[in-house]
């Protein structure tokens, strides 16, 4: 029952001790992080923080500047999204590229031996556009193998096509051929894509006739929903514990709906995490079998304009109650991944530390999944100029670099910290506290949730405070967090709403233990008799009240 708290590393980046950091440098002279020296160290390591589960990113072979046309690669490493070959590991990250699958083998069963779950990318919307997978198993047909590239469109198609048009772009190709182009990834139906669309890429046909109505031609399947399952039942046959799907909204549901049914009845604990975007779209992706989906336009962009924009805290309340109770434990949270700004950047809050008290707001608010991106812990900046990725507050995914926060906290292989900085060491120590509480608690885990912010009177500051509390049983948290960026001593009430809801007993005098850093003060648990506390900065508290 434990409540899923998911690690992402990207092994190119997580593992890679080179320390040159040479501007658009080379895999030799940056160095790559390989797949082996993810050890038991450093899994224990992400075991103990508190994660259930690592997703592991840019596992399947994709463009490389290395093996692929450099004009149409983004980056010298290239985008772990531009997929080249759906059945075959990326040669990058492992030590012998003869046994890059086998790496992958091993890397999963240490991960399981160390008690977490295995995820990875799946990526159905797009693939690069030197597809060729050289790795299938025999008697699976490559994509685009039989398509009539004369035909726009057509359900038999894998791909779609701008007929009597060529590929082109605002620079030399350099011996690329496409004829006639192929749409790209991003739905650009136009053959001369711009620089900041996913030109390096090529959309995949689900069997929606976008140029003729947004007609679904479903019956029969199309081919295209085939070969995407046996993908699936691939990988999920190496023993992974569930994907990341990349971009779901880009793929009709429908597709999900019956890929999902097949693969858990095959698999009936494999988790599927939907990368989504639009609200309206949810119902649908959950009703497809969607265990969870990105709360990206709610919740992550609601905690961060509090955190750095100076937007009201009780707006935090809109954020999870248009979700609703049966939509709610689907949603994942997040303040970090490798799409998003790092929170210590300086286009996000320059400081890792501020962000605590939205942190605690994501990792207990609900009952759905928190996802931590490797280095948010260590407040990991992203203000690095690496190659291709420019200064703009996130960890390259393009380019081969070494991250300095991770690569102090992994000191060589030992993954034991012994270069960080007490600042950094004390932010880990927070994440690993809060992480595993959230983990671990029986009212985090299955209990509910009662929002007490708009309770709130005189002596609290609901523009910069936010407070609410998780009840299983006997168990009770108390949750107040201070966006303040000064210390403030506020007053806090529970409503008589709160106890006759929830089945809570008043108590002249209670205990109030403050799970996070200790100590322990005696409170009236009584309704609307005021709770002072007095809380630092940019901080927050989780109190068990017995």
């Amino acid at each position: 029952m434990n409540k899923p708290i998911i690690y992402q590393v990207i092994p190119r980046l997580f593992a890679n001790f080179n320390e040159t950091r040479k501007h658009n440098g080379t895999k030799e002279e940056n160095g790559c992080g390989k797949m082996a020296d993810i050890n038991v160290h450093a899994l224990k390591s992400i075991a103990d923080l508190g994660a259930t589960h690592v997703w592991y990113t840019g596992i399947i072979r994709h463009a490389t500047a290395e093996h692929n046309n450099p004009a149409i690669t983004k980056g010298k490493a290239g985008s772990p999204y531009a997929i080249t070959d759906y059945y075959d590991v990326s040669p990058d990250i492992a030590k012998n590229e003869k046994k890059r699958m086998a790496e992958w083998e091993a890397l999963i069963e240490r991960t399981h031996q160390a008690g977490l779950g295995v995820l990875m990318d799946f990526v159905p919307n797009h693939v690069s556009r030197e597809y060729k997978s050289l790795c299938k198993p025999a008697g699976v047909k490559d994509l685009g193998e039989g398509d009539h590239p004369e035909w726009a469109f057509s359900p038999l198609n894998n791909f779609y096509y701008l007929p009597g048009q060529r590929f082109t772009m605002d620079k030399d190709l350099q011996g690329y051929e496409e004829m006639p182009a192929k749409v790209t990834g991003n739905d650009c139906w136009n053959s001369h894509p711009g620089s900041n669309d996913w030109y390096e890429t090529v959309k995949l046909n689900y069997g929606v006739h976008y140029q003729g109505g947004m007609e679904k031609q479903f019956d029969p399947i199309p081919d295209t929903w085939y070969k995407m399952l046996d993908i699936l039942l691939f990988w999920a046959g190496k023993g992974i514990d569930g994907v990341r799907v990349d971009m779901a909204e880009m793929v009709p549901v429908e597709f999900f709906r019956w890929a999902i049914a097949k693969l858990k009845k095959k698999y009936p604990k494999f988790i599927v995490i939907g990368e989504c975007y639009d609200p309206g779209r949810y119902d649908a992706y959950i009703a497809a079998g969607f265990d969870y989906l990105y709360d990206k336009v709610g919740m992550y962009d609601y905690l961060r304009g509090v955190t750095s924009k100076g937007w009201a805290a009780e707006g935090i309340t809109y954020q999870w109650m248009q979700h609703g109770d049966n939509r709610l434990p689907h949603m994942l949270y997040f303040l970090e991944n490798h799409d998003e700004q790092r929170i210590a950047s300086g286009f996000y809050c320059g400081n890792g530390a501020c962000a605590e008290p939205a942190m605690i707001v994501s990792a207990t608010l609900t009952q759905g999944p928190t996802m931590v991106y490797m280095g948010q812990e260590l407040g990991e900046r992203g203000m690095d100029m690496e190659g291709f990725s420019g200064i703009d507050g996130r960890t390259t995914i393009f380019d081969y670099w070494g991250v300095k926060s991770l690569q102090a906290w992994a000191n060589k292989g030992k993954y034991d910290g012994g270069k960080l900085t007490e600042e950094q060491k004390t932010l880990r120590a927070f994440y690993k506290k809060l992480l595993c509480l959230a983990r671990d608690n029986r009212a985090i885990q299955r209990g509910q949730l009662y929002d007490i912010t708009y309770a709130q009177g005189e002596g609290f500051n609901k523009h910069e405070q936010f407070a609410y509390i998780r009840y299983y049983r006997t168990e009770t948290l108390l949750v107040v967090v201070n966006f303040h960026d000064r210390e403030d001593t506020m007053h806090v009430r529970v409503p008589n709403d709160a106890f006759v809801y929830l089945g809570m007993e008043e108590q002249q005098k209670a205990v109030a233990t403050d799970l996070l850093r200790g100590g322990k003060q005696t409170i009236s648990w009584r309704a609307g008799e005021p709770i002072e506390l007095t809380l630092p900065a940019w901080t927050g508290v989780v109190l068990k009240i017995k």
